[in-house]
């Protein structure tokens, strides 16, 4: 656990003091929590950790488990990893008889979005506004630490044909030219060195039965470039998608797709493929 402790110093340099140590790994581990590590000859390079919980439900407290944090070193990053460390999670979880899974991230970070909505089949319809307070480690400082809580079903038809070992193949833009979709606005290049996207001013009515939301490819180096544009980002996009979830809409899917990002919401059980 000692190792797991360390290699939290090296993904998340600056933040001592959110750093879980070895002896609450410990515990957490005697009592019900998993902590998964994937190792490169006999060196860590990446771990995740959760532990058991409850959430409120019209019939009572309902367990499920908690995924607190998953971590990979830089170089690793893009390698597969993270997609294995979340279906080993998968497995331990349900060999515990729970069948829900929830953890928190960033909705503009692509790479978590692509791993969390695309691959491994999570669901969203919560937006939790500054989650953390004010975060202190370099990735996050001067943001609101604005979060999506995903819910993953990991018993369901969705989740076991992504992980199964011929997953579904992942979506493109091209799959959506057929469907009922309705852009929920339309972004344009800035006038800033790069050409990042800005968010518009004013976004359309809700309408339809599927939504496609764009958001910036990179946001942590947007962040580097052009921070008051990054900061435009978090405040616009935490107002489409507190609209869209209290209009009953739903992120299910996320599309990669030439250099471009953008999120999937249905409306209800609407989806191209389960």
């Amino acid at each position: 656990m000692t190792a797991v402790e360390e290699l939290q110093r090296a993904v998340w340099p600056g933040s001592e003091t959110d750093v879980v140590p070895a002896h609450m790994l410990i515990t957490a581990v005697h009592n019900g929590g998993i902590v998964a590590g994937a190792f490169v000859e006999d060196r860590i390079v990446g771990f995740v950790f959760g532990f058991p919980g409850l959430e409120s439900t019209p019939d009572g407290p309902r367990p499920k488990h908690c995924s607190h944090m998953m971590g990979i070193r830089p170089e690793y990053r893009d390698s597969g990893l993270g997609f294995a460390l979340k279906r080993a999670q998968w497995q331990m979880v349900r060999h515990q008889g729970l069948d829900h899974i929830t953890w928190t991230y960033d909705p503009l970070l692509s790479r978590n979005a692509h791993l969390n909505i695309a691959k491994l089949g999570a669901v969203c319809n919560t937006y939790r506004r500054s989650e953390y307070g004010d975060m202190r480690d370099g990735l996050n400082a001067g943001l609101p630490s604005d979060r999506f809580q995903v819910d993953w079903w990991i018993n369901t038809r969705r989740v076991e044909r992504r992980l199964s070992k011929r997953p579904r193949r992942l979506l493109k833009l091209d799959d959506f030219s057929k469907a009922e979709l309705h852009p929920f606005y339309e972004t344009h290049a800035s006038s800033t060195a790069g050409g990042w996207i800005r968010p518009p001013e004013h976004f359309s009515p809700l309408e339809g039965h599927l939504l496609l939301t764009e958001i910036p490819s990179d946001f942590n180096a947007l962040k580097e470039a052009d921070f008051p544009l990054a900061r435009d980002w978090r405040f616009f996009s935490r107002e489409i998608f507190e609209t869209a979830f209290a209009a009953g809409y739903i992120v299910t899917d996320f599309v990669f797709d030439h250099g471009r990002s953008f999120y999937v919401l249905s409306n209800g059980e609407s989806t191209l493929q389960p």
